[in-house]
C-alpha cells in the first residue's frame, strides 16, 4: 500500500504539477481508504462466522485484479477555475481505490484472525501492527531509493500487480492457517499487559483525538517545511516516514523508546520549536520541525497504545483510530486551506497535542485558574518583544533578547506538568508573533491548492515582490523610470535578455510562449507586433500579475498577451504545431519541480510547437535539484544542440543590484545552425553530462540521483534576496 501511494502520486503529478497539496491529498485519500478497510474488517469479524469471513475476503482480494495494473486514463482532465481536490479524490477512487482498499484491510483483519488461534501471543496481537507499519516504512523509503531509480512507471505498475498477487496468496494461506488451528478458548492476556476491557464513549473520543492530532500534524509539518524551507518532493516522504516509525516503536512488544522518555523529550523539543517557530534557519528548522512531529506522534500514539483494548475489541479500536486519522487529514487538506491563508493549522494542532498530554501534577488545587492566568501573563510578556514600547528587551541587543526568550523557555518548562497550562503557554508563544507581527510589507496573500502566494513591498514600497513559498516569482520597481525593467532572474544583462536580443537581431519574432507567468516580468521583452502567450497553473498568480496595484508588467508591457490556465504541457498540446518562435520554460526554479515538463516526450512536444528555427530556453535555477545533466541527456539523445549559462549579475546601479539574482539558463534548438548566434559567446558553454545517466521519460525519472547535497549556485541568489528584507 505504501509503495502504491508514492507511485500513484508520481503518475498524477503531470496532470496537476508539483504541488505539496497533491501529496497531502493523496495521503488523505489513503487515510480514508484505510478507514473503509478497517470498517469492513470490523463489520465482517463482528457479523460473520470465521469461515464466512475467510471466503468473503478471498472474494474481495480476487475482485481487485480487474483494476490492475494501476494506470490513469488519458481523458481525466482537472478543472481549471476551481480546486482540483475533489476531482483528484474521484480519480483516486476509480483507479488506485480498489487495490488500496483490499490491502488496507490486512492489519486489523489478520490480527483478529491471529487472536483466534492458539498462539501464545494471541491475546495481545498488537505487536503485529508495529510489524505492518515497519513494512509500510520500508516500502515508503524504498520507493525513491530503489524502485523509482530501477523501474519506469509502467514497469512499476506491473511489478506492483505481481506483488499484490503474492500478498493475496499469503492472505489466503493465513485464512487457511486460522481455520485449521482456530481455538475455541478465549485468549488470556499476559499478566504484565494492561489491556482495557470496558469501552465507553469518553475512551472512544480519546482514541479519536489521539489519532487526529498526529495525522493533522503530519500534513501541517509537510506543508510548512515544503512552503518555508524546501518544497522538494523527496522531503514530503520524511514526515510520513517518521509518522509510521512512531507506530512501529509504540506497538512493539518491547518498545525501544519508553513512553516516559518521549513525554520529557516532547517538552525539550516543542519549547525551542515554539520560541523559534517564525525564524527561518533552513536545515536547522527543518530538523527541529521533523523532530517535533516525531516526538509528538510518539506521545499521542503511546497514549493510544496504553489505552488499547482486549482482543475482542481490536477491530473497533483500529476503526476509531482510523476515524481520527481521517478527520485530521481532512482538516489539514480540505478545511484548513479554506479557512486560513497561511499554514496556521500547524501551530493549532501543536497546541491540541500538548493538551492531550497526561497530567503529571500531584497538586490540583485551583490549578484550572492558574492554567488560564499564567499563560495569559506569558502572552502579555510576549507583547513586549513584538510591539514598540520602552520595555522591549530588544533595545538591550542580543543579550536582552536571549535573556527574554530564555525566561520564556523556563516558564514553559515549569508549565509542563499541567497539560492545559502547557498547551496554552505554547499557544501564547506561537500565536502572539503570528497575530501581531507587522504586516505592513504584505500587500496580498492567497492560498490555493497549489500553495501560498504572497506579494510584499520593500524599500518603503519602492519594490514589489511575488513569492510562492521560498521561491521568488518576480520583482518590480514601482518608480516610473525603472518600472519596465525585468528583474530577479530575467534581467536584460542575463541569459534570457541575451537570447531575446539575439533572436530579435536574427529575424522577426512573431510569437513567444512562456510556461510560468510569475509577476509577468517576461512580458516587458515584448516588441510591437509580437504576441506573448503565458501558461500558468495557479489562477491566483494570474490575478496578482494583472492587479495594477501590485504589478504593472502585464498592463504596461502587454499587448496581445494571453494567459492559459492549467498545466503548461497539457495546454501546449492544444496549440498548433509550428506556432512559436521562442519558448520559455520557467517552471523549475521552485524546488518542487514538475518532472513531466522535462522529459523526452515533453521536449519533443516543445520542438513540434516551434517554427523550424525556433529556440527553447529552460530556466533551471534550483537549490536542491541539478537539472543540467538531465537536459544534456535529453538533447544528446534527440541530437539537438544545447548551451548553458550560469549568470551572476554585476552591480549595475543603486536599487537594481539587490533585485537581480543569479540564474542558470539552458538554450536548446533542433540544429547547430539555430544556435549559431551563441557560437562565439564564451558565456554560453556545453552542458555538463553525468556518466551512465538514464534519459528521463514520462515513464522514468529519478530526482534522487540529481539532488544537490551541498549549497549550490543559489547562495548568491539568497544573499541578494535577503537584502530586500
Amino acid at each position: 500500500m505504501f509503495s502504491a501511494q508514492p507511485m500513484f502520486t508520481k503518475m498524477v503529478l503531470p496532470i496537476l504539477g508539483g504541488s505539496p497539496a497533491v501529496w497531502n491529498t493523496v495521503v488523505v485519500f489513503f487515510q480514508a481508504t484505510v478507514l473503509a478497510g478497517y470498517l469492513y474488517a470490523h463489520a465482517i469479524t463482528r457479523f460473520l462466522p470465521l469461515r464466512a469471513q475467510i471466503l468473503c475476503h478471498i472474494a474481495v482480494l480476487t475482485a481487485v485484479f480487474v483494476a490492475l495494473p494501476l494506470t490513469i486514463a488519458p481523458d481525466w482532465n482537472p478543472p481549471l477555475e476551481t480546486t482540483p481536490v475533489f476531482w483528484l479524490f474521484g480519480l483516486l477512487a476509480v483507479t488506485v481505490g480498489p487495490p488500496a482498499f483490499a490491502t488496507s484491510t490486512s492489519a486489523p483483519l489478520l490480527q483478529n484472525w491471529f487472536a483466534r488461534t492458539g498462539h501464545a501471543s494471541a491475546a495481545d496481537p498488537y505487536f503485529l501492527y508495529g510489524a505492518s507499519n515497519l513494512g509500510s516504512l520500508v516500502a515508503l523509503l524504498g520507493y525513491p531509493t530503489l524502485i523509482a531509480p530501477l523501474l519506469g512507471l509502467s514497469e512499476q505498475g506491473k511489478a506492483w500487480a505481481w506483488g499484490y498477487a503474492a500478498l493475496a496468496a499469503f492472505i489466503c494461506l493465513s485464512g487457511y492457517v486460522t481455520w485449521r488451528w482456530r481455538s475455541e478458548l478465549q485468549p488470556v492476556p499476559p499478566a504484565n499487559t494492561e489491556l482495557v476491557s470496558t469501552i465507553d464513549w469518553p475512551l472512544r473520543l480519546r482514541w479519536i483525538l489521539l489519532s487526529f492530532a498526529p495525522s493533522s500534524l503530519l500534513l501541517g509539518v509537510t506543508l510548512h517545511i515544503s512552503t518555508d524551507v524546501a518544497a522538494a518532493p523527496f522531503v514530503w516522504v520524511a514526515p510520513l516516514a517518521l509518522y509510521l516509525l512512531s507506530f512501529i516503536f509504540v506497538f512493539a512488544r518491547k518498545p525501544l523508546l519508553k513512553h516516559g522518555w518521549m513525554l520529557q523529550a516532547q517538552v525539550f523539543v516543542l519549547i525551542p520549536l515554539a520560541v523559534y517557530f517564525t525564524v527561518n534557519l533552513l536545515w536547522l528548522v527543518f530538523l527541529v520541525h521533523l523532530l517535533g512531529l516525531f516526538v509528538t506522534a510518539m506521545v499521542c500514539h503511546g497514549e493510544l497504545s496504553k489505552r488499547r483494548p482486549v482482543a475482542d475489541h481490536l477491530t473497533e479500536f483500529y476503526l476509531w483510530m482510523s476515524i481520527g486519522g481521517v478527520l485530521g487529514g481532512l482538516f489539514g487538506a480540505l478545511l484548513a486551506p479554506a479557512l486560513f491563508n497561511s499554514v496556521i493549522e500547524y501551530p493549532l494542532v501543536l497546541v491540541l497535542a500538548c493538551l492531550l498530554r497526561p497530567s503529571l501534577a500531584t497538586d490540583k488545587r485551583h490549578s484550572w485558574i492558574y492554567d488560564l492566568v499564567f499563560p495569559a501573563i506569558l502572552a502579555g510578556a510576549m507583547l513586549l518583544i513584538y510591539l514598540p514600547n520602552p520595555l522591549n528587551p530588544a533595545q538591550f541587543g542580543e543579550t536582552g533578547k536571549l535573556a527574554f526568550f530564555g525566561s520564556v523557555a523556563i516558564s514553559l518548562y515549569i508549565f509542563r506538568l499541567r497539560p492545559l497550562r502547557f498547551a496554552l503557554g505554547i499557544g501564547a508563544v506561537l500565536f502572539t508573533p503570528l497575530l501581531i507581527t507587522d504586516k505592513g510589507t504584505e500587500l496580498a496573500r492567497a492560498r490555493s491548492f497549489f500553495g501560498i502566494s504572497v506579494v510584499e513591498s520593500y524599500e518603503s514600497g519602492r519594490l514589489h515582490m511575488m513569492r510562492h513559498g521560498t521561491t521568488i516569482h518576480g520583482i518590480q520597481i514601482m518608480e516610473d523610470a525603472h518600472r519596465l525593467e525585468p528583474l530577479s532572474y530575467y534581467g536584460r544583462e542575463g541569459p534570457l535578455g541575451q537570447l531575446f536580443l539575439a533572436l530579435n537581431r536574427r529575424g522577426p519574432i512573431e510569437r513567444v510562449g512562456a510556461v510560468g507567468l510569475g509577476a509577468g516580468s517576461i512580458a516587458c521583452y515584448r516588441r510591437p507586433g509580437q504576441q506573448f502567450t503565458f501558461f500558468e497553473l495557479d489562477p491566483w498568480i494570474e490575478r496578482f500579475a494583472r492587479d495594477e496595484s501590485l504589478f504593472h508588467y502585464l498592463s504596461d508591457c502587454g499587448g496581445d498577451e494571453a494567459v492559459r490556465l492549467g498545466d503548461g504541457r497539457r495546454s501546449l498540446m492544444r496549440e498548433p504545431d509550428g506556432a512559436f518562435d521562442f519558448l520559455v520554460l520557467d517552471a523549475f526554479s521552485s524546488d518542487a519541480i514538475p518532472v513531466h515538463l522535462i522529459t523526452r516526450e515533453a521536449l519533443n512536444l516543445y520542438m513540434r510547437k516551434l517554427k523550424p528555427n525556433g529556440v527553447i530556453a529552460f530556466h533551471i535555477s534550483n537549490n536542491f535539484i541539478d537539472l543540467e545533466p538531465v537536459l544534456a541527456s535529453l538533447s544528446k539523445e534527440a541530437n539537438f544542440t544545447a548551451r548553458v549559462q550560469t549568470h551572476v549579475p554585476a552591480d549595475v546601479g543603486p536599487g537594481r543590484s539587490s533585485a537581480l539574482f543569479s540564474s542558470i539558463w539552458v538554450a536548446i534548438a533542433k540544429s547547430t545552425e539555430d544556435l549559431k548566434f551563441l557560437e562565439n559567446d564564451t558565456r554560453w558553454t556545453t552542458l555538463r553530462t553525468r556518466a551512465n545517466a538514464r534519459t528521463w521519460t514520462d515513464d522514468y525519472s529519478n530526482i534522487f540521483t540529481n539532488l544537490i547535497w551541498t549549497r549550490g549556485f543559489n547562495a548568491n541568489r539568497q544573499s541578494r534576496g535577503s537584502e530586500l528584507q
